[in-house]
C-alpha cells in the first residue's frame, strides 16, 4: 500500500480513537500500529497543523483529545475502484490462511478497515456471492521457525539451522539468509550456505530449528535478487542458460496462448494449430515436472539432456504400472 493511503489509515484510525474518547498517546498508538513513535508525532502534527484538529493532551488522562468534540476530518475521498480494491485484498488474504503470518495480515488489514468512516463497508453481502479465492495448498512451517528467519533476515545475523532433505537425514547448516520468497504455498531462503561454500535454496517447511548466533554478514552487493528469480522456472536456479523449445498439440496450445510461463517465452503458431513454446531457463527441475504434467500434450524438442531425463522417467513410470 502507498505511504500516503497508511498515513491516511493511521490518522482515521487516531481520529476515531479520539472521538471515542480512548484518549491515545504516542507510545500506544506507535505499538498498535507497529511503527516508531517519531512516526505517530509527524501524524499528529500534521492533524493539528495541516487539518486544523483542535487537539490537546491532558495530562490526567495521558492521551490526546479533542477540545471541540464536533470537530471531524475533512470528508474521505475514495472511488468505488479502491474500495474494490480493498475488498478483493481482504478475500485475497484467504491465500495465506493456515501460514504462521496470516494473523499479522489479518491484524493489520483490520486495522485499515476500521479506519474507514462509518459509512463505507467492505462486507457488502452482494459482493461476497460474486468472487471467491481458492488459495494454494501450503506447506506446514513451524511459527518460531519462520519468525527467527524472518528476524535474521532483517538483521543480517547468521543461523544456524537443523535442514531436513528429502530422503536424507537432519544435517546442521550454517546460513546468512539473504532473501526470501513465497512460491506455490510455501516459503523458501535463499543464502549462503557455509557447508556448501555456496548460494543455496531451504524450504522453510524443511527447516526443524533454527538458533542465532550473533554473528552479522553483509550482503553481496552484486546479487541482483530479481535478476536472479527471473530467470528460473520455479523456485530452483543454477549457472548458465539453457534454451528450451517445447511442442504443444492443438489441443493444449489454447492453453499455452493464455498465460505468461516465463519472462523470456516466445510462442511460434504453427499451421496445424499447435504452438512451439521455448525459453531460457537455467534449471531443469521443475520444468520437467511442469512438462510431465501435460502427459502426451508436450513433445520436447530441444535441449537433448531434457529429452533424455524425461524419456527415463516415462520409462520408470511405465514400470510401476507393469504387472
Amino acid at each position: 500500500m502507498p505511504k500516503n493511503k497508511l498515513q491516511h489509515a493511521r490518522l482515521l484510525f487516531i481520529d476515531r480513537q479520539i472521538r471515542e474518547k480512548h484518549f491515545p498517546n504516542c507510545a500506544g498508538l506507535a505499538a498498535e500500529w507497529e511503527v516508531n513513535p517519531r512516526t505517530i508525532r509527524r501524524d499528529l502534527d500534521y492533524l493539528r497543523y495541516e487539518l486544523d484538529a483542535p487537539l490537546a493532551y491532558s495530562a490526567s488522562k495521558r492521551g490526546f483529545y479533542y477540545t471541540e468534540e464536533q470537530y471531524q476530518l475533512p470528508a474521505l475521498q475514495m472511488r468505488e475502484r479502491d474500495l474494490f480494491a480493498l475488498f478483493l485484498a481482504d478475500k485475497l488474504l484467504a491465500q495465506y490462511e493456515g501460514t504462521p503470518i496470516y494473523d499479522s495480515l489479518r491484524s493489520v488489514f483490520k486495522k485499515i478497515e476500521h479506519s474507514l468512516p462509518d459509512k463505507i463497508s467492505l462486507s457488502s453481502s452482494s459482493d461476497q456471492s460474486l468472487f471467491t479465492v481458492i488459495p494454494p495448498s501450503s506447506t506446514v512451517i513451524v511459527p518460531e521457525v519462520l519468525e527467527l528467519i524472518f528476524a535474521a533476515l532483517r538483521s543480517a545475523e547468521q543461523v544456524q539451522i537443523v535442514y531436513q532433505s528429502p530422503g536424507a537425514q537432519p544435517q546442521k547448516r550454517l546460513l546468512d539468509p539473504y532473501h526470501c520468497v513465497r512460491y506455490e504455498g510455501d516459503w523458501y531462503v535463499l543464502g549462503f550456505c557455509h557447508l556448501r561454500r555456496a548460494l543455496r535454496t531451504f524450504s522453510l517447511a524443511r527447516i526443524l530449528s533454527v538458533q542465532t548466533t550473533a554473528v552479522h554478514f553483509s550482503r553481496p552487493e552484486d546479487l541482483d535478487f530479481q535478476v536472479l528469480f527471473t530467470s528460473h522456472f520455479g523456485i530452483h536456479w543454477g549457472e548458465g542458460t539453457i534454451e528450451v523449445a517445447l511442442h504443444f498439440s492443438p489441443s493444449a496450445a489454447t492453453y499455452i496462448r493464455e498465460r505468461t510461463w516465463h519472462p523470456s517465452q516466445r510462442i511460434d503458431e504453427q499451421k496445424d494449430g499447435s504452438s512451439i513454446l521455448t525459453m531460457r531457463v537455467n534449471h531443469l527441475l521443475e520444468l520437467k515436472r511442469w512438462i510431465l504434467s501435460w502427459g502426451p500434450a508436450v513433445q520436447v524438442l530441444a535441449p537433448q539432456q531434457l529429452i533424455d531425463e524425461i524419456q527415463a522417467d516415462i520409462l520408470k513410470m511405465q514400470h510401476n504400472y507393469q504387472g
